[in-house]
């Protein structure tokens, strides 16, 4: 199978669980919040499609969901989660392709991409909100409400990259592209 439509179909498959995921979390919305279950299949399309398709389902991701299930809410929280999700999925693809094919290589992209996220999302944050998103709430609800999430994210998500990897299903690395 050609290796543009098996991205295309992980990705569709990764934006699908973009949908369902928060579901599972959704009847207490604030253990959906901490815990980001989003966030999971937008850092796996970065690892498993490459970045030009971990930001186009992290930049769509959370502005479709809004729109179909009202969750998250449609405005500064949606628009500034669809930048925080494209660059999580962006830095995490190219920091993969870039490092060497090394099992550490999955948590340096990962929390990387985590900070970097973090970063966007608080810029987004401040250029919808000004003023009104200060700081002290940066740090308050982009790390330590989020704290349970990226531990779950750096616990859950490389071993799932590396045994896609060690499956075949990861292709965006230098050795499967020489």
């Amino acid at each position: 199978m050609n290796k543009n439509l098996k991205r295309m179909i992980y990705a569709a498959l990764c934006l699908a669980l973009c949908m369902v995921l928060p579901f599972l979390t959704g009847q207490i919305p604030e253990i959906g919040k901490r815990l980001s279950p989003m966030h999971i299949p937008v850092f796996l399309c970065g690892f498993l499609c490459g970045w030009p398709w971990g930001l186009a389902v992290g930049a769509i991701a959370p502005i479709l969901r809004s729109a179909l299930f009202g969750m998250p809410a449609m405005g500064p929280d949606a628009f500034s989660m669809a930048f925080e999700l494209a660059a999580y999925g962006a830095v995490a693809g190219i920091l993969y392709k870039m490092l060497p094919r090394k099992p550490w290589s999955v948590y340096i992209s990962l929390i990387v991409a985590m900070i970097v996220g973090r970063l966007v999302w608080g810029l987004a944050k401040w250029a919808m909100l000004g003023n009104a998103f200060t700081p002290a709430i940066f740090i308050t609800k982009g790390f330590v409400d989020a704290l349970p999430g990226i531990i779950l994210h750096i616990v859950l998500i490389p071993p799932i990259v590396l045994a896609l990897n060690k499956a075949g299903f990861v292709e965006n690395n230098r050795r499967s592209e020489e």
